[in-house]
Formats: structure tokens, sequence, C-alpha cells
């Protein structure tokens, strides 16, 4: 089955075929955070898409090379330096240093490159296409000093997001779009310095200044991918006018279709409502965790959702993605016991479907691969209740799974019990052949506060950690 995408620049589902189908390589290029503070659980929605979409073309053997860019130059991280007093590098470092432990929290890939705005040989290439977009007419420096893009001269603008030029209001992303310009959505290449950038300043052909933010991107994406693209992925708020300027400058100076498939997600909602720290319902990775939660749990109850369908985050939810975590470990906990313990029944041999990728093919379907992955579980849970299942199907499953796993990256690892909750689990399973139900429930409710879960089995009480690695 051929790998369906939804592509936005067409609004319709494409074959995937990538520029060289021969060598199976994908180049691809992800927005990545702007460092003025902690990436919030919005944004990991949609690098998890992202990883999830990396994940299944590896799974079907293609060699997937990402590039994610990280912003540390905007009007946001010099206005966050300014007031912490401190130089930008140092302003935007931790944040750095934190966004990379988010992604090892929630098992997202790294991707081959992680370029930096300020990086002098990015600026440099910047400063390059800028001086290709003056050079051919399609740039111009205002009365402000910065350069800025004449969209009235790239017929294609405006096809991303599909609108009409007319429509077009000040974006409010960079100051410099107050000032007069020839069109009011032109946008800017290179912002001229001014007192309030303080020390953050390059010298360039017309002045010293900074890079705007779109051609960041652009930049860095030819650098170090080439000229044109297999995929570009981002956030549905970076249609426009992020995606749209990169086309328009990319295309300006190559002359060749820049990327063949976009790839948006869409919003999360907190709780019904969009989040905002007025609302005080602004999660970051870290506020969830402080809750109680892994991030297994996070990354299933972010991703679980179809990529281009509105995710509304709830604890309700979170604890939904607990729950379903602990299915799929007591499973595979059973498949395990079943290859150590073979029974004399009949056996057949493991029937694998295709269903989970089949799935995924279909534009990163995860409710279909989720539903496959449920269903195969509890199909095999009947098999083992009925003493079916011998040792080479449960073998042959857990090395379904291992291949699901790889996709998905939600298994728990196992984890040793202290003497001290081993000795509350003993005194809770005594209390239950005592049939003193409320001793029990106390001290199911200590472990719990301890971060372990017991839970009755036909096969006795098991003991685990909430939520496992």
């Amino acid at each position: 089955m051929p790998i369906r995408l939804f592509n936005t620049y067409s609004r319709s589902l494409e074959e995937f075929r990538p520029l060289d189908p021969a060598a199976r390589e994908v180049k691809m290029y992800t927005c990545g955070p702007t460092v003025y503070s902690h990436a919030h659980i919005g944004n990991f929605r949609a690098y998890l898409f992202e990883d999830l979409l990396q994940r299944h073309l590896e799974s079907r053997d293609f060699k997937v090379h990402r590039v994610m860019n990280i912003t540390d130059v905007d009007d946001k991280t010099i206005r966050g330096s300014r007031e912490a007093g401190v130089p930008l590098a140092e302003f935007t470092a931790p944040f750095k240093q934190a966004f990379f432990e988010d992604l090892d929290a929630l098992r997202i890939k790294r991707a081959d490159s992680f370029p930096e705005a300020t990086d002098p040989d990015q600026v440099r290439k910047m400063i390059e296409m800028i001086g290709t977009l003056m050079e051919r007419g399609l740039a111009y420096q205002a009365e402000d000093k910065s350069i800025y893009y004449r969209i009235n001269k790239f017929p294609d603008y405006g096809k991303l997001a599909h609108f009409d030029l007319e429509e077009l209001r000040s974006t409010g992303r960079v100051k410099s779009d107050e000032y007069e310009k020839e069109h009011i959505g032109d946008f800017a290449l290179w912002t001229a310095w001014d007192e309030a950038d303080g020390a953050v300043r390059w010298e360039s052909p017309w002045g010293p200044g900074r890079p705007g933010w779109h051609i960041e991107c652009s930049a860095m994406a030819t650098q170090l991918l080439g000229e044109q693209l297999d995929i570009h992925c981002g956030g549905v708020d970076n249609i426009f006018p992020h995606h749209e300027a990169e086309i328009a400058q990319t295309e300006g100076c190559t002359g060749k279709k820049f990327v063949r498939y976009w790839l948006h997600c869409a919003h999360l909602m907190v709780e019904g409502q969009k989040m905002a720290k007025s609302l005080g319902n602004f999660y970051t990775l870290r506020d969830v965790i402080a809750k109680g939660y892994r991030g297994r749990e996070v990354r299933y109850a972010l991703m679980r959702v179809h990529y281009r369908a509105p995710l509304n985050f709830t604890w309700e939810g979170m604890e939904e993605a607990r729950q379903a975590l602990g299915r799929v470990e007591d499973w595979v906990r059973r498949l395990k016991e079943n290859v150590q313990r073979p029974t004399s029944n009949v056996q057949r041999p493991m029937t694998e479907g295709s269903g989970f990728q089949d799935a995924l093919d279909d534009d990163l379907n995860i409710s279909g691969a989720l539903g496959v992955l449920f269903e195969t579980i509890r199909e095999t849970n009947r098999r083992m209740d009925g003493g079916e299942m011998g040792a080479e199907e449960a073998k042959g499953w857990l090395e379904w799974w291992d291949r699901v796993d790889r996709v998905l990256a939600i298994s728990g690892e196992a984890a040793e019990v202290p003497a001290e909750i081993a000795e509350l689990a003993e005194a809770r399973a005594q209390a239950r052949l005592a049939k003193d139900w409320r001793k029990s429930d106390q001290l199911r409710d200590e472990l719990a506060a301890r971060g372990w879960e017991a839970r009755d089995t036909k096969d006795g009480q098991k003991v685990t950690r909430r939520g496992g690695a």
C-alpha cells in the first residue's frame, strides 16, 4: 500500500513520492522552537507528529535526513535578554538545554542537525540569499533601512495559505511591519539595527542589523538539505506568514519548487479552550510531569489523535493515556510469561496482519493504528486466557510488538521493586486473602502515593511503577 499524505499546498491527499525514489531518501525540514522560554505542550504536539512521521517512514525503509532549526534571535529573545540583563547567548542557552531534555523525555528522535539562527555560517547564507533577491528585484530597502520582500513580484504568493493578497494585514511578528512599505504584506528579510537591539547585530551590505524570522529557515533548510525538500512540517500557525514567506524567498533565489509536501499539525486546546497564560491553562512539559505523569504518558496523550484534527488536552485524557499504557504493559508481560510457559494444547502460528502500518500509510491515521493494536491485545489476551497460545506464537507477537513500538515508542522499562514497596504489596496481598478489603484499599492507595500501582489479575497481584519509564 502506498503512503498517502495530505499536502497543505494542494489541499488533497497525495501519494508520497520522494525526489529520489530509487535511493528512498527523504529530505525533511521541521520548524523548531524559539528559545525565549520553555516550549509548551502545543509545541510538542507538533514535534511528536513529526516524530511519528519520521518513524513510520523509516519503518517503510525510507532513510530520513531531518533538520530542525532553533530560532535564537528575534524580537522575543532580544527583549528577554534585555530584561534579564544578560547577553543574548547567555539568555537562550538554558532554554536550548531544556528543549533537548524535553525531547528526550518524550522520546522524540534527534534530528540530524539543529542549526541555530545565530550561527555565523547560517547568517552568511541568509545575507547571500537576501543579496540574490535584491539583485533580482524581489527585495528592496525601505526608509527604515530594513530590507523587505516584494510579494507582488512573486505570482504564487498566497497559494499555500489559499488567500488573496488584498486580504493581508500587518502580522505583528516583527516591529518593522510598522514602517511604510510598498505593500502591507511585504515582510522583513533584514531588520536594521536600532538601540533596542543592543549588542545584537551583524554587518551586511545594507548596514548593521539582523536577519528576519522567515529568511532564517530558508537559509538553514537549503544550506543543509539542498534547494529542494521532500517534506516540510510545522503547526497550522506556521502556514502564514512563515511558510508562505519561505516559499517566496527560496524559490525567488533558486527558481525551483522548494517543497514537494507541506504537512501541518492542528492546534492543541486545553479543556476546550485556547491555551493562554491569562486563562491559567498554559502548560509546559515540565508542568505536566510535575503533576506525576511521565514523558511516555504525555507522548501517548499528545500523539493519539490524528495530526490534522484539533486535540483537546485534559487531565482525564492523561489518566486515559496512563490506563492505555497499563494495558499494553500487562499484555507484553503476559506474552513474556507465555514464552516461558508453553501450553500443551495444539498450537497455531502467529497470524500477523499489516493493519497497523497500513493505517499509518493513510496520512498517519494514528487512531486506526492504535485500534489495530488494542484489537490485537484483546484477541491475544482471549487466547491466553483460554490456554490456546504457546511459546512460539507468543514470541511472534512480541516480535510484532517490537516493530510496532519502534514507531510508537511507548513501551515501559523494567523497574526493580524496592524492598519497602514489596513489603507493602505483600501486606496488601495478605489483606485480600483475609478479605480485609478496607486495609487492602488503604495499602493500594499508599502504593499509589509512592508512585506504584497494584493490579489484581487472574495470576495474582502485579505491582508496577505508575506510567513506567
